[in-house]
């Protein structure tokens, strides 16, 4: 088993698509980390699964997070793993909170399936083109997002956290 360096796999990305993909490259931690576009991630995750060298046939996960200071507030972020050569890479997309609607991976994995279910359920991202779109760990009726930073943590009226309650 080798394993593909950062370098080589970004080569490999770069010599199939251009730098019309890749819009950011970090590698935290060691971790290959790409930013890529709504309308390229289903044709950047279908070259990373059946490239011949490449062989990223194992979907981690897919998650979402939410900064509601940025203007592409939420972002999607699909991680993989090349069990052949031992590496791991993480693409992230990046949508504005009032269009979060991006193409379903199911198409590529059938694990996708859960994973965007979970997604969509507790950041409300809409996965185009799912079997099966609908909550999967909160109730039907439930009309937020649990994991999207919109309600402050603590109700601003409590009176148990005074400062004056800690001699301060």
């Amino acid at each position: 088993m080798t394993k593909i360096t950062n370098e080589e796999l970004l080569g490999s990305i770069k010599a199939k698509f251009g730098d019309e993909v890749i819009t950011s490259v970090t590698e935290p931690f060691g971790l290959l980390t790409i930013e890529s576009s709504r309308e390229n991630i289903i044709d950047l995750l279908t070259f990373l699964k059946t490239d011949a060298k490449l062989q990223f046939i194992f979907l981690t996960d897919i998650t979402a997070i939410h900064y509601p200071e940025a203007e592409k507030q939420i972002g999607v972020i699909y991680h993989l793993h090349s069990l052949v050569n031992n590496v791991r890479i993480r693409i992230k997309v990046f949508v504005a909170d009032g269009d979060v609607k991006m193409p379903t991976a199911t198409v590529l994995w059938d694990g996708a399936n859960w994973m965007e279910r979970e997604t969509y359920d507790f950041y409300g991202v809409v996965f185009e083109g799912h079997p099966d779109l609908r909550r999967i760990l909160n109730v039907d009726d439930m009309t937020v997002f649990p994991m999207r930073k919109e309600f402050p943590l603590e109700d601003p009226n409590r009176v148990d956290k005074k400062d004056y309650f800690f001699g301060r």
